[in-house]
């Protein structure tokens, strides 16, 4: 078992002023070696605030938290990258737990809203849906028995990502129409899978997004209201999840 982890805590934001508020204040910053913001160009507030709180800030230059992650990996100097979302999906609680688990040696640790006690209080059913479908394909083509393939909320071995090649910028063409819209989760997760890397998942509810606890309009209870386009998301994971599986196993 490894005692000492150097942990960088990676943070997607875009105008996430709210929740970072009321989330990072409940996050140990003494198990960090490095908190990271990783903005994609927020405006209200939040980068001032991450400022304030001394946080490291990567100020992202092409649109997609792929990108975004893609951009940052350079500068992180940790031994193991935590992703972690301040909207309010992710609980800061679970932090400690996924790293006692990443101390025992495993390539990657997900904090899997669908195992267990644990579950999503931000699905609606289009999105339950898609995350059901996704793992079980996932599962089906990789050979594994995940129970959530596409959350943001893991922590992982630093130098995975490289190994796995999802640190390169791709086509014009794939960045416009596919990367932009998918991170690097769907992709990290089929390929620890497919190269037989060591991996566990660990229970842990999803809360709504902070800024959605009070909203019931229509088009919330039909999919959750992030800036995430859904349907587009979902096709892009489609794509990648048929590209990795009918690409030739590399030898790593």
């Amino acid at each position: 078992m490894e005692k000492d982890l150097k942990i960088t805590l990676v943070i997607p934001t875009f105008n996430e002023m709210v929740g970072m508020k009321t989330i990072m204040k409940r996050v140990d910053s003494s198990l960090f070696h490095q908190i990271i913001v990783v903005d994609g160009g927020s405006t209200d507030g939040t980068l001032e605030y991450a400022q304030e709180k001394g946080y490291q800030i990567h100020k992202q230059i092409r649109r997609g938290i792929r990108l975004g992650y893609v951009e940052n990996y350079e500068n992180i100097t940790g031994d193991y990258i935590i992703t972690f979302s301040p909207d309010g999906n992710s609980i800061p609680e679970y932090l400690p737990h996924l790293i006692e688990e990443l101390k025992k040696g495993y390539d990657m640790v997900i904090v899997s809203r669908y195992m267990g006690y644990a579950k999503s209080h931000d699905d609606t059913f289009i999105s339950m849906i898609g995350n059901w479908f996704f793992t079980k394909l996932i599962n089906c083509l990789f050979g594994f028995h995940y129970t959530d393939t596409l959350v943001i909320f893991r922590g992982y071995k630093k130098n995975i990502p490289e190994k796995l090649k999802l640190t390169k910028i791709r086509s014009d063409f794939y960045e416009k129409y596919i990367g932009r819209y998918i991170s690097w989760e769907p992709t990290l997760t089929m390929r620890c899978a497919k190269y037989r890397m060591k991996i566990t998942e660990i229970p842990g509810d999803e809360p709504k997004r902070i800024e959605d606890e009070n909203n019931s309009s229509l088009s919330n209870i039909l999919l959750p209201s992030t800036r995430i386009n859904h349907f587009r998301a979902g096709f892009a994971c489609l794509y990648a999840v048929f590209e990795e599986f009918y690409k030739k196993k590399e030898k790593y």
